[in-house]
């Protein structure tokens, strides 16, 4: 028998790369995110990237530190001189803008699969460090929320994921 104690969550345990589809949301062309864990108590998140294209994803900051591990493929920084390949772990400290890259010079694999964690939010910037946009654990909710309700997955399909 399980005992649920008050407050606290139940535990996840999910197959990471789902055998369904739709459970991957569009987060731009060819550009794709997994959702694991949406922690609304400490702002942060767990999820997979999947890229099935070359060049630049995004130039972004974290207020906070990030985590991956890749899972396939390879990815690097435009800022950096390392390339993170298949296996690897990265440490992103806070407050260093990057530009994430998926091209030839990163390996050219045709998909990369990365495991992030997230403590914090992703701030969009342009060339000069000028905010253009920002993403957080409740924005990446209702982006859950609209695209599993347009798949047929119904809204609330992101709810085991929310803690």
């Amino acid at each position: 028998m399980i005992v649920q104690l008050p407050g606290i969550q139940p535990e996840i345990a999910v197959r990471a790369i789902p055998d369904d589809e739709r459970v991957w949301v569009p987060q731009a062309p060819s550009v794709w995110f997994r959702p694991l864990l949406l922690n609304t108590v400490t702002g942060s998140w767990c999820n997979l990237l999947r890229v099935r294209k070359s060049g630049v994803l995004s130039r972004h900051i974290h207020p906070s530190w990030v985590t991956g591990y890749v899972i396939k493929g390879s990815w690097r920084y435009l800022e950096h001189d390392w390339v993170a390949h298949e296996g690897a772990f990265v440490y992103e400290p806070p407050g260093e803008i990057h530009t994430l890259v998926v091209d030839e010079a990163a390996g050219g694999a045709p998909e990369m699969i990365t495991f992030f964690n997230i403590a914090g939010a992703m701030v969009y910037v342009d060339e000069q460090g000028n905010h253009t946009g920002y993403e957080d654990v409740f924005t990446k909710i209702e982006m859950c929320r609209r695209h599993y309700a347009a798949c047929g997955l119904g809204a609330g399909y992101v709810d085991a994921f929310i803690r």
